[in-house]
């Protein structure tokens, strides 16, 4: 049987992982998994690690969860791949009929890609797009949130925010509108809540009126910016935001890639603001972790703009060779069916109440500068300087230390720079969730002596 540090030889003779500084593996090796169960996987060296961040963010119900193993299973008998330009088949028809209905209402298309940077691309385009065939040629700039992350594809990265990601690429991008967050965190403790999210909203109010007819759509992702350290913000914001897109006449994106299918504590974040967005972008949990799929959900109002004689050259001719991917769509609905049969939302309440007991008594901490959640998302923030929330210094790598002592202890932590979070699947039990958050706090009182 291959070990451990056999495999790994394998691996770094050939493979370039993502998100990743590779010198680094030369004194932390990567982990090669040889299979997995539940929220637990296993290393072949039989070493076994709880999954809190979901393989990033992705699985919902379990790994090899016999539910969806079962419905591919079975469609891998009949149909494992057709391209859907031209063709169509019932995975992606029923799939598409579901998220219509579960959606908020009023997002009536479904156009598939492979990814969430694709979906985004998608969105781009298609908003601009659909503002050239109405004769409008000078919309072609987009407003995004500082701290806002939408993907690696260029125009993903460009209505992006995040330093680390973006800047190297700089000359390679669009150049959106950017305006501050309505990021909690960053709110003065001696200005109200209320006070500090209408001076964010008169801020986006200012850029829509200064660059009105130039904008095709506003994007954001709604409540928790996650690739931005996890940072939440009150839903009245998006509240306010739908209404002042549709006073400026410009769309409105949501990209609910990381916050969908029950993250944030409802089916989708866009629902506790009560909002209906222009366009919806899908991935992640869609498949409940096991395929890439991703799905730009939009009005029918946007679709209507493209719909005329071929002649007119409206059509939307975007595409991808998998689109539409019939496993995909399948793994999707039985995802959706075990949302619909355990009554999921319910159920992750509890979870999330236990996950917030479980880490209550780290407010009192020296070195924890928040704490913070939305639903199945938890977030805490390690700081220099409890007062003032002074960051520690990034070389330091301070979450580092923290995923460290995790991997040391059987469990995948994985913070974003100094923020340790858990988005654990949703199948965690309360003991599991107990020893998550005992070993993170482990982390952290090692990672913050100096």
């Amino acid at each position: 049987m291959t070990t451990n540090d056999e495999f790994i030889a394998r691996d770094l003779a050939c493979v370039w992982h993502p998100c990743t500084q590779m010198k680094d593996h030369e004194a932390y090796p990567p982990i090669p998994i040889r299979r997995a169960e539940g929220v637990w996987l296993e290393d072949l060296d039989g070493n076994r690690y709880l999954d809190a961040i979901s393989s990033w963010w992705v699985n919902l119900f379990g790994h090899a969860n016999p539910r969806i193993n079962a419905a591919l299973n079975r469609q891998l008998e009949t149909l494992e791949h057709v391209l859907l330009a031209g063709f169509s088949h019932e995975p992606a028809v029923d799939l598409a009929e579901q998220l219509v209905a579960l959606t908020p209402e009023g997002l009536t298309r479904c156009f598939y890609t492979d990814n969430g940077s694709s979906a985004i691309e998608v969105a781009l385009k298609m908003s601009y797009h659909y503002w050239r065939n109405l004769g409008e040629e000078k919309r072609t700039r987009f407003i995004s949130l500082s701290n806002s992350y939408h993907g690696e594809t260029l125009g993903a990265l460009s209505v992006g925010n995040v330093p680390l990601y973006k800047e190297i690429y700089g000359p390679l991008l669009l150049e959106p509108v950017t305006v501050a967050a309505p990021d909690d965190y960053l709110r003065p403790r001696d200005e109200a809540p209320e006070d500090y999210l209408k001076r964010r909203c008169e801020e986006m109010e200012s850029a829509l009126e200064h660059h009105a007819g130039t904008v095709c759509a506003v994007i954001v992702e709604p409540l928790v910016q996650c690739a931005g350290s996890m940072r939440m913000y009150d839903p009245a914001y998006l509240t306010w935001l739908r209404e002042a897109c549709d006073r400026h006449n410009v769309h409105l994106i949501a990209d609910e890639i990381a916050v969908g299918f029950g993250r944030t504590g409802t089916m989708f974040a866009c629902e506790q603001a009560g909002i209906t967005p222009d366009l919806m972008c899908l991935s992640k949990g869609l498949t409940g972790g096991y395929l890439p799929l991703a799905v730009t959900l939009c009005t029918d109002r946007i679709y209507q703009a493209f719909y005329d004689d071929y002649g007119t050259l409206k059509a939307f001719l975007h595409s991808h060779s998998y689109t539409g991917n019939p496993l995909g769509c399948r793994a999707a609905l039985a995802t959706l069916d075990i949302f619909a049969e355990d009554d999921i939302i319910v159920r992750n309440r509890e979870l999330s109440r236990i996950m917030a007991e479980s880490v209550a008594h780290l407010a009192g901490h020296p070195h924890i500068g928040d704490i913070r959640q939305r639903g199945m998302i938890l977030a805490l923030e390690m700081v220099a300087n409890k007062t003032d929330r002074t960051p520690y210094a990034w070389r330091e790598r301070r979450g580092q230390r923290v995923y460290r002592h995790g991997l040391a202890n059987g469990m995948l932590l994985r913070p974003l720079g100094d923020v340790v979070y858990f988005m654990p699947p949703y199948v965690i039990t309360p003991d599991e969730i107990r020893a998550m958050t005992r070993v993170a706090s482990e982390g952290i009182d090692i990672a913050t002596k100096d």
